[in-house]
Order: C-alpha cells, then structure tokens, then sequence
C-alpha cells in the first residue's frame, strides 16, 4: 500500500512538472524568440487591423512546438498520439509559412491543405478507434458505418480549424475561448472517466496557450497567426473525437463557432450561390461587436469567454447528470 501512494505521489509530481515545464517553456522561448518571427502588415479589412501592423505574428510556432517538446518528455506516448503530435505540426507549418509569406496565401489553397490535415486526422482516429458514438446528453449510442464516420469526423475537423482561425482577430480572443473549450472537454473526459492519457495532453496544450496569453493579453505584443489558431482548432476536434461524443463540439466551441463560422457560412453562400445573408452583420462577430456595438477588445474578450463559461457550466452538468 505504501509503494501504491509513494508511487501515485510520484505520477503526479511528474504530471505537475510537465504542466510547469509547458507554461515556463512557452513564456521563455517565446520572450528570447519572438523578435525573430515575421511582422504583421496589418489587416485592411478588420476593425482596428491596421493597429497590429509591426508586431510579430507567427507565435504559435512557438508554443505548439513547446507543446510537443512537454508531451514528448512527460506525457504517456503511443502510436495514435504521436501521429496526432505530428499533424498538429503539419497543420501549424502550414499556417506559420502563410504568416511569413510576402503575399498571404488563397483561401482555396489553405482549405485545401486544411482538408488534407482533417482527412488524415480521421483516419488515424478511426485505426485506432470504434466508429460509435454516443448522442451526449441522450445515452444514445450510435454504430456509425465507417465512412460515415470519417465524412462527418472530416468535416468537423475542418470546421473546427477554420472557425477556431477566423475567430483570430482580438488580442487574447481566440486563445482565451479555446482554453475554455478544452478545459471542459478535459472535464467531461475526467467525468466520463475514459481512463485515456489524452486528458493530460489537453492540460500541456492549454499551459502553452496560457504562455503565449502571458504576452498576447491586451495590449498584445505578439499575435500567433495562422500558426496558432489553426493548430488549436485542429486540437479541440481531436480532443473532442476522443470522448466519442463529436456533436458536444457545438456547445463546447459555440463561441468560436459563430464568431469564426457565420464569416465562412455569409462568404460560402455569397460566392457559389449568389445568396446574401446577414447583409447587415459584420463578420467575424468580434468586428460587428466592436465596429457596431462600441465594444473595446476587453469587453470582447470577457464577455465571449463569460458566454462560453455558462455554455461550459450546462454541459458539464448535463454530462455529470
């Protein structure tokens, strides 16, 4: 019984030490090294865009390669997590060579690229695990025919990068949303007790979003680009996948849904349907709030993030019940 609590005391040290390491990494790495990432020329379209112009973009280069390094040394490995480790690279690459490029990268190549990354990511999940899932909220389970599964688990994969991407636009937004939703999804995991290692791997990622805050909270000294946002958005539907219950994505980024999606949705509709919608809606939904409504970026910030908490707070009851 002894060697069980020595052994126990052990475990979570070592789990402690990962998370510290995580944040402490982040922080370091990203004050020694962020003079050395590319400059933001300033968005013409977005409310305040041209204040950013100057600052340093790209930090997600940083804190998801500090990811990787803490889950590498600290968190239990196998197969499925280490390709999980290296499509979160891929994805952050290939928003890190957007950021540095001189001229931004088309639409039709990053959702490509992005498509890529999701079709992948599916099928990893699904080689390693059951194409059943549970109706959250019902106890309804599902036996889902497999390429059912990877269409929808594909689609969600790339909403989730994309919205999590659009909703990139104020400083401390999209990250301070993004800990929100993993930190409910990390609760939902320990309430379901799926006995996975995955759970730990959210807490090494929301520790490096947290580093990264540490230098992104208003007024910003740095912004993580298309790097950043599009990793954590590839990371949130992974986190998801892993419950076995994808459909709680919908309340557990709902935030990052509408203020990143109904941008997509009014653009998709307008340009292969000629269907104008929400003509008088400023999208994202953090520029209409801003531009129209009067809010400041920390009124922004708070009140979105309070939104999600009470979204949070309903689901991790309705999941607990």
């Amino acid at each position: 019984m002894l060697h069980l609590i020595v052994s126990g005391e052990r475990t979570s040290l070592l789990a402690l030490g990962g998370i510290l390491f995580a944040f402490v990494a982040t922080v370091s790495a990203t004050a020694k090294l962020g003079e050395y990432l590319p400059r933001d020329e300033g968005r013409e379209y977005a409310h305040d865009g041209k204040l950013s112009a100057g600052k340093p973009r790209g930090a997600g280069i940083i804190f998801v390669l500090a990811f990787v390094a803490a889950a590498l040394l600290f968190a239990p490995l196998n197969v499925e997590t280490v390709i999980y480790l290296l499509l979160v690279v891929v994805c952050m690459i290939t928003g890190y060579l957007d950021d540095a490029a001189k001229t931004p990268w088309g639409e039709f190549r990053k959702g490509f690229l992005d498509l890529c990354v999701a079709v992948l990511t599916a099928m990893n999940f699904l080689k390693f695990n059951s194409s059943r899932i549970e109706l959250a909220f019902f106890n309804v389970w599902i036996d889902m025919p497999r390429w059912v599964f990877i269409v929808l688990a594909v689609i969600l994969i790339w909403v989730s990068v994309n919205v999590t991407n659009c909703s990139d636009g104020v400083d401390g937004l999209s990250g301070t949303l993004t800990i929100i939703s993993l930190m409910t999804i990390y609760l939902v995991d320990r309430i379901l007790n799926a006995g996975t290692p995955f759970p730990y791997l959210i807490l090494l990622f929301s520790a490096c979003i947290l580093g990264y805050l540490w230098y992104n909270a208003t007024p910003s000294r740095l912004m993580m680009g298309d790097a950043g946002s599009r990793a954590m958005g590839l990371f949130i539907s992974i986190a998801i996948l892993k419950t076995n219950r994808p459909f709680l994505y919908i309340p557990v980024a709902l935030v990052l849904i509408l203020d990143g999606g109904l941008g997509l949705v009014k653009i998709t509709l307008l340009r292969f349907l000629r269907i104008h919608v929400l003509t008088k809606v400023r999208t994202p939904l953090h520029d209409h709030v801003r531009k129209i409504w009067g809010w400041s970026n920390t009124q922004t910030v708070f009140r979105f993030a309070i939104i999600q908490i009470l979204l949070a707070v309903a689901v991790i009851y309705g999941i607990g019940m």
